[in-house]
């Protein structure tokens, strides 16, 4: 079986390759990823990855990996901030509390697509105005869910996790090999 990433994100291929996994080919779908009015954040971010995965074609030898993340505080949805703007105020509103970072994966083969979904509990310290804006500067915000990245300068800012770092970062390790086993793709086989 050939292995498909549905993503152009570089960190989702990085976090295959700690698998021992390198993707036949890499495939981004082009799909709506707005929410619905009223749609929950666990109900969206499953969707996304479903819908990707369903977008895209899969042959009869080929594994198809998707997967979506987001941030959420309180009911609202931290998506990937437009402008610098949003991401300040994604910060702000991170600074000193609790959020679930929530990515889903979607496997698909011809026989159909499995999923899961991967609830992560991140807290903030207290963020002061000189961190906001260097981290702003760096921008390291950009095309990242709630406007950050654990993996980088951000990690100073989190205490704890409750849950997978790497499902922070955007792809749940564990949970990925399992879904890529039972469609016959061992992680670490050569």
């Amino acid at each position: 079986m050939r292995l498909i990433l549905g993503s152009a994100s570089p960190r989702r291929r990085e976090l295959l390759a700690q698998l021992g996994l390198e993707p036949a080919a890499v495939r981004a779908p082009d799909i709506d990823e707005d929410p619905r009015k009223g749609e929950a954040a666990r109900d969206y971010v499953a969707r996304m990855a479903r819908e990707k995965a369903a977008a895209l074609s899969c042959a009869g030898d080929e594994v198809v990996l998707c997967a979506d993340t987001t941030v959420t505080c309180g009911r609202r949805i931290l998506g990937k901030p437009a402008d610098e703007k949003e991401a300040a105020e994604f910060l702000w509103l991170l600074s000193g509390r609790r959020h679930h970072v929530l990515t889903a994966v979607a496997v698909r083969t011809t026989g159909g697509i499995r999923e899961r979904l991967v609830d992560t509990v991140v807290k903030f310290r207290p963020l002061s105005n000189a961190e906001v804006n260097g981290y702003l500067a760096s921008g390291e915000w950009h095309g990242k869910a709630g406007g950050y990245a654990i993996q980088g300068r951000a990690g100073a800012f989190i205490p704890w996790i409750q849950g997978s770092f790497t499902g922070v970062v955007g792809l749940p390790l564990a949970e990925t090999a399992l879904l890529l086993r039972a469609a016959a793709i061992e992680a670490g086989a050569e």
